[in-house]
Protein backbone atom coordinates (compact mmCIF):
# COMPACT_ATOMS: atom_id res chain seq x y z
CA UNK A 1 0.00 0.00 0.00
CA UNK A 2 2.91 2.53 0.80
CA UNK A 3 4.57 0.95 -2.12
CA UNK A 4 1.62 2.32 -4.35
CA UNK A 5 1.31 5.57 -2.86
CA UNK A 6 4.86 6.10 -3.44
CA UNK A 7 4.73 5.63 -6.66
CA UNK A 8 2.21 7.85 -7.40
CA UNK A 9 4.20 10.97 -5.81
CA UNK A 10 6.58 12.63 -8.19
CA UNK A 11 10.03 12.42 -7.57
CA UNK A 12 11.75 15.56 -6.52
CA UNK A 13 15.17 15.10 -8.08
CA UNK A 14 13.11 14.83 -11.87
CA UNK A 15 14.63 18.05 -13.85
CA UNK A 16 12.16 20.54 -15.12
CA UNK A 17 11.26 20.51 -18.75
CA UNK A 18 13.43 23.49 -20.10
CA UNK A 19 11.15 26.40 -21.99
CA UNK A 20 11.90 26.99 -25.40
CA UNK A 21 14.26 29.78 -26.38
CA UNK A 22 12.78 33.38 -26.71
CA UNK A 23 13.20 34.60 -29.69
CA UNK A 24 14.90 38.39 -30.31
CA UNK A 25 12.30 40.21 -31.64
CA UNK A 26 12.72 41.61 -35.36
CA UNK A 27 14.30 44.68 -35.78
CA UNK A 28 15.88 45.08 -32.06
CA UNK A 29 19.29 46.11 -31.71
CA UNK A 30 21.59 43.26 -30.93
CA UNK A 31 24.25 44.45 -28.44
CA UNK A 32 28.12 43.79 -28.17
CA UNK A 33 27.23 41.58 -24.97
CA UNK A 34 25.26 39.97 -26.80
CA UNK A 35 27.48 39.22 -29.98
CA UNK A 36 30.06 38.24 -26.91
CA UNK A 37 27.91 35.45 -26.24
CA UNK A 38 26.84 34.14 -29.94
CA UNK A 39 31.00 33.99 -31.10
CA UNK A 40 31.38 32.34 -27.55
CA UNK A 41 29.04 29.45 -28.41
CA UNK A 42 30.50 29.51 -31.88
CA UNK A 43 34.18 28.78 -30.20
CA UNK A 44 32.33 26.18 -27.76
CA UNK A 45 30.42 24.28 -31.15
CA UNK A 46 33.95 24.32 -33.07
CA UNK A 47 35.95 22.52 -30.16
CA UNK A 48 33.01 20.01 -29.48
CA UNK A 49 31.86 19.28 -32.98
CA UNK A 50 34.76 20.55 -35.98
CA UNK A 51 32.95 18.49 -38.63
CA UNK A 52 29.91 19.55 -38.31
CA UNK A 53 28.51 21.86 -41.46
CA UNK A 54 28.68 25.46 -42.16
CA UNK A 55 25.26 26.01 -42.50
CA UNK A 56 24.12 23.47 -39.79
CA UNK A 57 26.35 25.42 -37.17
CA UNK A 58 24.60 28.45 -38.48
CA UNK A 59 21.26 26.98 -37.46
CA UNK A 60 21.97 25.59 -34.54
CA UNK A 61 23.55 28.70 -33.40
CA UNK A 62 20.03 30.46 -34.33
CA UNK A 63 18.13 27.99 -32.29
CA UNK A 64 20.25 28.04 -29.59
CA UNK A 65 20.37 31.73 -28.86
CA UNK A 66 17.00 32.94 -30.12
CA UNK A 67 18.62 35.06 -32.94
CA UNK A 68 17.79 35.13 -36.02
CA UNK A 69 20.13 33.08 -39.20
CA UNK A 70 21.02 36.54 -40.39
CA UNK A 71 22.35 38.23 -37.28
CA UNK A 72 24.48 35.31 -36.32
CA UNK A 73 25.74 34.98 -40.17
CA UNK A 74 26.85 38.55 -39.65
CA UNK A 75 28.31 38.53 -36.25
CA UNK A 76 30.09 35.95 -37.05
CA UNK A 77 31.90 37.56 -40.13
CA UNK A 78 32.37 40.71 -38.36
CA UNK A 79 34.31 38.15 -35.84
CA UNK A 80 36.10 36.46 -38.59
CA UNK A 81 37.18 39.57 -40.25
CA UNK A 82 38.47 41.88 -37.14
CA UNK A 83 38.31 39.80 -34.30
CA UNK A 84 35.72 41.28 -32.33
CA UNK A 85 32.08 42.29 -32.34
CA UNK A 86 30.91 46.31 -32.89
CA UNK A 87 28.14 47.40 -31.29
CA UNK A 88 25.26 48.89 -33.07
CA UNK A 89 24.84 52.82 -33.66
CA UNK A 90 21.99 53.34 -31.95
CA UNK A 91 21.77 56.83 -32.63
CA UNK A 92 19.11 58.51 -34.74
CA UNK A 93 19.87 60.23 -37.81
CA UNK A 94 17.55 63.26 -37.51
CA UNK A 95 16.40 65.34 -40.20
CA UNK A 96 17.95 69.37 -40.25
CA UNK A 97 15.30 71.93 -40.97
CA UNK A 98 17.47 72.46 -43.75
CA UNK A 99 16.68 68.99 -45.00
CA UNK A 100 13.13 69.12 -43.84
CA UNK A 101 12.26 72.68 -45.78
CA UNK A 102 11.84 71.99 -49.70
CA UNK A 103 13.21 74.52 -52.41
CA UNK A 104 9.51 75.88 -52.86
CA UNK A 105 9.79 76.75 -48.81
CA UNK A 106 12.94 78.12 -49.12
CA UNK A 107 11.99 80.49 -52.27
CA UNK A 108 8.96 81.57 -50.43
CA UNK A 109 10.59 82.41 -47.09
CA UNK A 110 13.37 84.47 -49.12
CA UNK A 111 10.58 86.47 -50.94
CA UNK A 112 8.86 87.16 -47.80
CA UNK A 113 12.40 88.61 -46.81
CA UNK A 114 12.27 90.74 -50.18
CA UNK A 115 8.81 92.17 -49.55
CA UNK A 116 10.29 93.97 -46.22
CA UNK A 117 12.41 95.76 -48.10
CA UNK A 118 9.87 96.38 -51.46
CA UNK A 119 7.73 98.28 -48.41
CA UNK A 120 10.80 100.20 -47.36
CA UNK A 121 10.89 98.38 -44.02
CA UNK A 122 13.91 96.67 -42.19
CA UNK A 123 13.46 93.25 -41.81
CA UNK A 124 14.70 91.55 -38.97
CA UNK A 125 14.97 88.27 -37.15
CA UNK A 126 11.88 88.16 -35.32
CA UNK A 127 9.19 89.83 -38.02
CA UNK A 128 10.46 87.39 -40.07
CA UNK A 129 10.01 85.03 -38.02
CA UNK A 130 6.36 86.14 -37.21
CA UNK A 131 5.56 86.42 -41.06
CA UNK A 132 6.98 82.91 -41.88
CA UNK A 133 4.64 81.40 -38.79
CA UNK A 134 1.29 83.71 -39.75
CA UNK A 135 1.73 81.64 -43.35
CA UNK A 136 -0.42 78.40 -43.37
CA UNK A 137 1.29 77.88 -46.44
CA UNK A 138 4.69 77.54 -44.92
CA UNK A 139 6.29 75.34 -42.10
CA UNK A 140 6.20 77.01 -38.37
CA UNK A 141 9.68 77.12 -37.16
CA UNK A 142 11.13 78.12 -33.98
CA UNK A 143 13.82 81.32 -33.80
CA UNK A 144 17.07 79.37 -33.95
CA UNK A 145 15.47 77.05 -36.91
CA UNK A 146 14.95 80.13 -38.91
CA UNK A 147 18.41 81.08 -37.83
CA UNK A 148 20.11 77.96 -39.31
CA UNK A 149 17.69 78.39 -42.76
CA UNK A 150 18.94 82.01 -43.58
CA UNK A 151 22.81 80.54 -43.11
CA UNK A 152 21.83 77.95 -45.94
CA UNK A 153 19.92 81.34 -47.89
CA UNK A 154 22.79 83.31 -47.78
CA UNK A 155 21.79 85.69 -44.91
CA UNK A 156 23.43 87.83 -42.94
CA UNK A 157 22.71 90.74 -40.43
CA UNK A 158 23.69 94.13 -40.87
CA UNK A 159 24.02 96.15 -37.34
CA UNK A 160 21.65 99.43 -37.98
CA UNK A 161 20.88 101.15 -34.65
CA UNK A 162 20.00 98.74 -32.06
CA UNK A 163 18.29 96.38 -34.61
CA UNK A 164 20.49 93.65 -37.27
CA UNK A 165 19.00 93.87 -40.36
CA UNK A 166 18.64 90.96 -42.72
CA UNK A 167 20.36 91.33 -45.52
CA UNK A 168 21.58 88.78 -48.25
CA UNK A 169 26.02 88.35 -48.48
CA UNK A 170 27.78 90.12 -50.55
CA UNK A 171 29.04 87.25 -52.98
CA UNK A 172 25.14 86.29 -53.47
CA UNK A 173 23.66 89.73 -54.23
CA UNK A 174 27.03 90.00 -57.08
CA UNK A 175 25.70 86.96 -58.06
CA UNK A 176 22.81 88.33 -59.11
CA UNK A 177 23.28 91.37 -60.18
CA UNK A 178 26.10 89.84 -62.80
CA UNK A 179 23.71 87.43 -63.82
CA UNK A 180 20.56 90.13 -64.00
CA UNK A 181 23.14 92.29 -66.06
CA UNK A 182 23.93 89.53 -68.13
CA UNK A 183 20.58 87.93 -69.52
CA UNK A 184 19.33 91.64 -70.35
CA UNK A 185 22.23 92.27 -72.67
CA UNK A 186 21.82 89.22 -74.40
CA UNK A 187 18.18 90.17 -74.98
CA UNK A 188 19.29 93.36 -76.58
CA UNK A 189 21.87 91.52 -78.96
CA UNK A 190 18.76 89.32 -79.71
CA UNK A 191 20.17 86.33 -78.77
CA UNK A 192 17.72 83.21 -78.24
CA UNK A 193 17.37 82.37 -74.34
CA UNK A 194 16.93 78.46 -73.29
CA UNK A 195 16.01 77.57 -69.75
CA UNK A 196 16.40 73.75 -68.71
CA UNK A 197 15.74 72.49 -65.38
CA UNK A 198 14.89 68.89 -64.26
CA UNK A 199 11.58 67.63 -62.22
CA UNK A 200 9.73 64.45 -61.14
CA UNK A 201 6.26 63.04 -61.55
CA UNK A 202 5.18 60.78 -58.89
CA UNK A 203 3.13 57.71 -60.10
CA UNK A 204 0.74 58.17 -57.15
CA UNK A 205 0.62 61.44 -56.33
CA UNK A 206 2.43 64.59 -58.79
CA UNK A 207 2.70 67.06 -55.98
CA UNK A 208 0.98 69.17 -53.27
CA UNK A 209 2.60 72.24 -53.92
CA UNK A 210 1.88 73.37 -57.77
CA UNK A 211 1.29 76.49 -59.45
CA UNK A 212 -2.38 76.40 -58.86
CA UNK A 213 -4.56 78.69 -56.91
CA UNK A 214 -8.50 77.87 -56.71
CA UNK A 215 -8.45 81.72 -57.62
CA UNK A 216 -7.08 81.15 -60.85
CA UNK A 217 -9.02 81.30 -63.90
CA UNK A 218 -5.96 80.89 -66.65
CA UNK A 219 -2.21 80.76 -66.92
CA UNK A 220 -2.25 84.53 -67.51
CA UNK A 221 -3.50 84.69 -64.19
CA UNK A 222 -1.46 82.52 -62.87
CA UNK A 223 1.77 84.42 -63.15
CA UNK A 224 0.26 87.99 -62.99
CA UNK A 225 -0.35 86.83 -59.29
CA UNK A 226 3.52 86.04 -59.01
CA UNK A 227 2.68 82.36 -57.86
CA UNK A 228 6.04 80.91 -57.02
CA UNK A 229 7.59 77.70 -58.27
CA UNK A 230 6.87 73.95 -57.49
CA UNK A 231 7.97 71.98 -54.58
CA UNK A 232 11.71 70.14 -55.69
CA UNK A 233 10.68 66.83 -53.64
CA UNK A 234 8.17 64.14 -53.80
CA UNK A 235 5.59 63.92 -51.43
CA UNK A 236 4.06 60.43 -52.65
CA UNK A 237 5.16 57.17 -52.14
CA UNK A 238 5.23 54.71 -55.42
CA UNK A 239 7.08 55.13 -58.21
CA UNK A 240 8.60 58.52 -59.83
CA UNK A 241 9.61 59.41 -63.16
CA UNK A 242 12.98 62.20 -63.60
CA UNK A 243 12.24 64.71 -66.44
CA UNK A 244 14.60 67.24 -68.12
CA UNK A 245 13.55 69.37 -71.01
CA UNK A 246 14.37 73.05 -72.05
CA UNK A 247 12.45 75.87 -73.83
CA UNK A 248 12.41 79.28 -74.52
CA UNK A 249 9.85 81.74 -75.45
CA UNK A 250 8.79 80.03 -78.69
CA UNK A 251 8.27 77.21 -76.67
CA UNK A 252 9.58 74.00 -75.71
CA UNK A 253 12.37 72.45 -77.61
CA UNK A 254 11.18 69.56 -79.95
CA UNK A 255 13.07 66.43 -79.11
CA UNK A 256 15.01 67.64 -75.86
CA UNK A 257 12.44 65.84 -73.58
CA UNK A 258 14.50 63.20 -71.43
CA UNK A 259 12.07 61.08 -69.41
CA UNK A 260 13.38 58.09 -67.03
CA UNK A 261 11.94 55.47 -64.17
CA UNK A 262 13.51 56.75 -60.91
CA UNK A 263 15.72 53.71 -59.67
CA UNK A 264 16.36 55.49 -55.93
CA UNK A 265 14.33 55.59 -53.13
CA UNK A 266 15.76 58.84 -52.40
CA UNK A 267 13.79 61.96 -51.21
CA UNK A 268 15.66 64.05 -54.11
CA UNK A 269 15.13 63.62 -57.57
CA UNK A 270 18.46 65.60 -57.89
CA UNK A 271 20.26 62.42 -57.04
CA UNK A 272 18.91 60.53 -59.94
CA UNK A 273 20.90 62.41 -62.46
CA UNK A 274 24.91 63.06 -62.52
CA UNK A 275 27.37 64.75 -64.48
CA UNK A 276 27.40 61.65 -67.46
CA UNK A 277 24.20 61.68 -67.70
CA UNK A 278 23.40 64.92 -68.17
CA UNK A 279 26.26 65.82 -70.49
CA UNK A 280 25.32 62.81 -72.39
CA UNK A 281 21.97 64.81 -72.53
CA UNK A 282 23.30 67.80 -73.34
CA UNK A 283 25.30 67.01 -76.24
CA UNK A 284 22.62 65.47 -77.76
CA UNK A 285 20.47 68.61 -77.33
CA UNK A 286 23.14 71.34 -78.06
CA UNK A 287 22.25 70.88 -82.46
CA UNK A 288 18.52 71.82 -81.84
CA UNK A 289 19.29 74.91 -80.37
CA UNK A 290 19.35 78.51 -82.09
CA UNK A 291 23.09 79.93 -83.23
CA UNK A 292 24.70 82.00 -81.27
CA UNK A 293 22.31 81.51 -77.92
CA UNK A 294 22.11 81.79 -74.00
CA UNK A 295 21.38 78.37 -72.18
CA UNK A 296 20.15 79.52 -68.24
CA UNK A 297 20.36 76.74 -65.82
CA UNK A 298 20.83 76.54 -61.94
CA UNK A 299 23.93 75.63 -60.22
CA UNK A 300 23.06 71.87 -59.34
CA UNK A 301 26.83 69.97 -58.80
CA UNK A 302 26.01 67.94 -62.11
CA UNK A 303 25.85 71.30 -63.90
CA UNK A 304 29.07 72.65 -62.90
CA UNK A 305 31.25 69.54 -63.18
CA UNK A 306 35.03 70.80 -63.78
CA UNK A 307 36.97 70.46 -66.93
CA UNK A 308 40.29 70.66 -64.68
CA UNK A 309 39.41 70.46 -60.85
CA UNK A 310 42.01 72.38 -58.67
CA UNK A 311 43.52 70.90 -55.71
CA UNK A 312 41.77 70.78 -51.98
CA UNK A 313 43.01 69.73 -48.80
CA UNK A 314 41.29 66.74 -49.65
CA UNK A 315 44.10 65.37 -52.41
CA UNK A 316 46.87 63.59 -51.59
CA UNK A 317 50.38 65.61 -51.72
CA UNK A 318 51.69 63.49 -54.65
CA UNK A 319 48.17 64.34 -56.54
CA UNK A 320 49.22 68.13 -55.78
CA UNK A 321 52.35 68.01 -57.01
CA UNK A 322 51.68 65.98 -60.02
CA UNK A 323 48.84 68.64 -60.83
CA UNK A 324 51.15 71.16 -60.09
CA UNK A 325 53.68 69.62 -62.58
CA UNK A 326 51.16 69.49 -65.15
CA UNK A 327 50.88 73.24 -65.34
CA UNK A 328 54.60 73.59 -65.57
CA UNK A 329 54.38 75.50 -61.96
CA UNK A 330 58.06 75.37 -60.60
CA UNK A 331 58.08 73.38 -56.82
CA UNK A 332 60.13 72.24 -54.41
CA UNK A 333 59.43 68.50 -53.42
CA UNK A 334 60.86 69.74 -49.58
CA UNK A 335 57.43 71.56 -49.28
CA UNK A 336 54.69 70.76 -46.97
CA UNK A 337 50.96 69.93 -48.04
CA UNK A 338 50.03 73.30 -47.04
CA UNK A 339 53.30 75.21 -49.00
CA UNK A 340 51.79 73.41 -52.39
CA UNK A 341 48.28 74.62 -52.08
CA UNK A 342 49.22 77.73 -51.26
CA UNK A 343 51.39 77.96 -54.53
CA UNK A 344 48.10 76.94 -56.25
CA UNK A 345 46.42 79.58 -54.94
CA UNK A 346 49.23 81.93 -56.50
CA UNK A 347 48.93 80.20 -59.64
CA UNK A 348 45.31 81.32 -59.72
CA UNK A 349 43.46 78.63 -62.13
CA UNK A 350 40.62 79.55 -63.73
CA UNK A 351 37.63 77.28 -63.24
CA UNK A 352 36.50 75.56 -66.45
CA UNK A 353 33.17 73.51 -66.72
CA UNK A 354 32.57 70.38 -69.14
CA UNK A 355 29.51 71.45 -70.79
CA UNK A 356 30.70 75.15 -70.91
CA UNK A 357 33.39 74.61 -73.13
CA UNK A 358 31.38 71.75 -74.59
CA UNK A 359 28.68 74.48 -75.78
CA UNK A 360 31.34 77.14 -77.11
CA UNK A 361 32.05 74.37 -79.71
CA UNK A 362 28.45 75.56 -80.56
CA UNK A 363 28.83 78.91 -80.37
CA UNK A 364 26.42 78.94 -77.52
CA UNK A 365 26.82 80.44 -74.02
CA UNK A 366 26.10 78.62 -70.41
CA UNK A 367 24.77 81.04 -67.76
CA UNK A 368 23.82 79.97 -64.22
CA UNK A 369 21.38 81.21 -62.05
CA UNK A 370 22.07 82.28 -58.24
CA UNK A 371 21.11 79.53 -55.62
CA UNK A 372 17.57 79.78 -54.77
CA UNK A 373 16.15 81.77 -57.32
CA UNK A 374 13.76 79.48 -59.52
CA UNK A 375 11.32 82.11 -60.02
CA UNK A 376 13.83 83.79 -62.29
CA UNK A 377 13.92 80.23 -64.67
CA UNK A 378 10.13 80.61 -66.50
CA UNK A 379 10.56 76.45 -66.99
CA UNK A 380 9.27 76.40 -63.57
CA UNK A 381 6.02 78.41 -64.50
CA UNK A 382 5.94 75.56 -67.70
CA UNK A 383 6.06 72.54 -65.28
CA UNK A 384 3.53 74.07 -63.35
CA UNK A 385 0.82 73.25 -66.77
CA UNK A 386 2.28 70.14 -66.93
CA UNK A 387 2.45 69.22 -63.52
CA UNK A 388 -1.50 69.94 -63.14
CA UNK A 389 -2.12 68.45 -66.57
CA UNK A 390 -0.98 65.15 -65.16
CA UNK A 391 -2.49 65.54 -61.80
CA UNK A 392 -6.08 66.06 -63.28
CA UNK A 393 -5.94 63.09 -65.75
CA UNK A 394 -4.09 60.55 -63.41
CA UNK A 395 -6.57 58.34 -63.00
CA UNK A 396 -4.62 54.59 -63.19
CA UNK A 397 -1.49 55.56 -61.18
CA UNK A 398 0.79 53.49 -63.66
CA UNK A 399 3.93 54.96 -64.69
CA UNK A 400 3.28 53.57 -68.02
CA UNK A 401 0.02 55.80 -67.98
CA UNK A 402 1.54 59.03 -66.41
CA UNK A 403 4.59 58.83 -68.89
CA UNK A 404 2.29 59.53 -71.63
CA UNK A 405 0.11 62.03 -69.31
CA UNK A 406 3.46 63.83 -68.78
CA UNK A 407 4.00 63.60 -73.00
CA UNK A 408 0.42 65.29 -73.20
CA UNK A 409 1.13 67.74 -70.65
CA UNK A 410 4.20 69.23 -72.54
CA UNK A 411 2.87 69.59 -75.80
CA UNK A 412 -0.11 70.97 -73.90
CA UNK A 413 2.20 74.08 -72.73
CA UNK A 414 2.53 76.47 -75.77
CA UNK A 415 4.62 79.06 -77.40
CA UNK A 416 2.03 81.68 -76.51
CA UNK A 417 2.20 80.18 -72.80
CA UNK A 418 6.25 80.03 -72.40
CA UNK A 419 5.85 83.84 -73.70
CA UNK A 420 3.79 85.08 -71.14
CA UNK A 421 6.21 83.18 -68.66
CA UNK A 422 9.13 84.87 -69.76
CA UNK A 423 7.72 88.20 -69.73
CA UNK A 424 6.74 86.88 -65.42
CA UNK A 425 10.05 86.57 -65.18
CA UNK A 426 11.69 89.71 -66.23
CA UNK A 427 9.44 91.18 -63.95
CA UNK A 428 10.69 89.32 -61.25
CA UNK A 429 14.01 90.16 -62.67
CA UNK A 430 13.31 94.30 -62.30
CA UNK A 431 11.90 93.79 -58.92
CA UNK A 432 15.15 92.02 -57.44
CA UNK A 433 17.19 94.51 -59.42
CA UNK A 434 15.13 97.18 -57.37
CA UNK A 435 15.03 95.66 -54.02
CA UNK A 436 18.89 95.54 -53.85
CA UNK A 437 19.10 99.67 -54.86
CA UNK A 438 16.46 99.98 -52.48
CA UNK A 439 18.26 97.94 -49.31
CA UNK A 440 21.43 99.48 -50.05
CA UNK A 441 19.76 102.60 -49.76
CA UNK A 442 18.31 101.85 -46.92
CA UNK A 443 21.31 101.14 -45.17
CA UNK A 444 23.12 104.06 -46.42
CA UNK A 445 20.68 106.26 -44.89
CA UNK A 446 21.67 105.63 -41.40
CA UNK A 447 25.61 106.45 -40.92
CA UNK A 448 25.39 103.72 -37.90
CA UNK A 449 26.06 101.03 -39.75
CA UNK A 450 29.58 99.80 -39.30
CA UNK A 451 29.84 95.75 -39.53
CA UNK A 452 28.58 92.80 -40.49
CA UNK A 453 27.69 89.53 -38.80
CA UNK A 454 27.14 86.57 -40.17
CA UNK A 455 24.28 83.58 -39.52
CA UNK A 456 27.22 82.23 -37.99
CA UNK A 457 28.49 84.50 -35.34
CA UNK A 458 31.86 85.48 -36.86
CA UNK A 459 31.97 89.39 -37.34
CA UNK A 460 33.54 91.71 -39.82
CA UNK A 461 34.67 95.25 -40.53
CA UNK A 462 32.64 96.91 -42.40
CA UNK A 463 33.68 100.65 -43.31
CA UNK A 464 30.55 103.39 -43.97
Amino acid sequence: MNAAVEENVPSTSSKPTPSPVKKNKKGKFVGTSQKTLIINLYKKYLLEQPTMKYIDLMMSLSTDTGFGLRTIRSTVKEYKETGVVSSPNKKKIRSTVIEKIDDFNKNAIRQKIHSFWFRREIPTLMKVLAVINEDSELPNLSRSGLYRLLADLNFEFTKRNRNSALTERNDLILWRRRFIRDIRRYRNEGRTIYFLDETWVNAGECTNKVWVDNTVKSCHDAFIKGLTTGAKNPTGKGKRLIVLHIGSSNGFVEGGLLCFESKKNSADYHDEMNGDSFFEWFCRVLPLLNENSVIVMDNASYHSVKKDPIPTKSWTKNKIIQWLQDKNVEIDKTWLKIELLDKVQQFQPVNKYVIDEEAKKYNKIVLRLPPYHCELNPIELAWSVVKNHVRQNNSTYKLSDVRQLLIDGVKKVSPEMWANFVKHTIAEENKMWDIDCISEEMLEENPSTTHVLTITGETTSDSD
